[in-house]
């Protein structure tokens, strides 16, 4: 059967739903019951809610001299911090009077600032040439002293006083590559080529095969003039390369390098040039 406006939640529909099943069945009471179980519920909830906001107000009409505990707030009137005292503030010092320093054997004279300016807006005119050549130019006016001390720093330190400065001191013995003065054969260039035509034994393996060129060789001229630490860089074969190395070995000892206006030890490159007479 249809009831198409029966209200589902009516005791009549509930009946026919359970017409002819056990209505003992937990189901049908819960059903039954939902909706005053409901109302009782929404009926609590209310009175709680409602007795909740009513507190404070019952509380302050009903028992207005409750006691109540109070924190203080740091910014209140009556809260006091206790702080311990500061550090006593040490007096200030004076500072110590600028050591004079004594006055120059040669008096001095005030340079102003040279600045470009109209002539009508010059405030300071500089010392004249007179006046320069009796005082040196500095800052200020200071009145020399000719009577005065003169000072000389002296060497400290355990070394010798009269010990010869030289490059050999540093850690660093590179040998140079470019100076200020080039290490060169006693006479000059003209000298050694007389002295390689005079010493230079043309190896006979050489001169039958008919060598000639460049024999390009590389040392170092130390110091004393002496050379060390030749090489060939281009060599001929046959044996040009080492009569090369055994000409400059009984070379007599060059002028050494320069550099700062102390002997250094140089590399030097020579290309020797070789062809036989005809």
């Amino acid at each position: 059967m249809y009831y198409p406006k029966q209200d589902i939640f009516s005791q009549n529909w509930l009946d026919i739903i359970f017409d002819g099943r056990n209505k003992q069945y937990g189901a049908y009471v819960l059903r039954r019951d939902a909706s005053k179980n409901v109302n009782l519920a929404l009926l609590i909830a209310s009175s709680i809610f409602v007795v909740s906001l009513l507190a404070p107000l019952i509380k302050s009409r009903f028992f207005p001299n409750a006691a109540s505990l109070t924190l203080a707030h740091p910014l209140d009137e009556g809260f006091v911090v206790e702080l311990t005292p500061p550090p006593p503030i040490a007096p200030e010092m004076p500072e110590p009077p600028s050591a004079a320093l004594p006055a120059p054997r040669t008096s001095q004279v005030r340079m102003p600032v040279p600045v470009v300016v109209n002539a009508d807006r010059v405030t300071e005119e500089p010392p004249s040439i007179a006046v320069l050549q009796l005082a040196n130019p500095s800052s200020q006016n200071v009145v020399g002293n000719p009577d005065a001390a003169i000072h000389i720093d002296l060497p400290t330190g355990n070394g010798k006083a009269d010990a010869e400065v030289t490059e050999s001191g540093a850690k660093d013995d590179t040998p140079f590559i470019s100076v200020e003065i080039e290490p060169e054969f006693p006479g000059g260039m003209e000298a050694f080529l007389n002295y390689v035509r005079q010493n230079y034994r043309y190896p006979p393996q050489a001169v039958e095969n008919g060598v000639k060129g460049r024999v390009v060789l590389q040392f170092v001229v130390e110091r004393d003039g002496s050379l060390t630490g030749i090489t060939v860089v281009r060599d001929l074969k046959f044996g040009t390369g080492e009569e090369a190395i055994r000409l400059l070995s009984a070379s007599p000892k060059w002028n050494p390098g320069i550099q700062n206006g102390r002997p250094v030890r140089v590399v030097y490159t020579l290309p020797i040039g070789l062809a036989i007479a005809q």
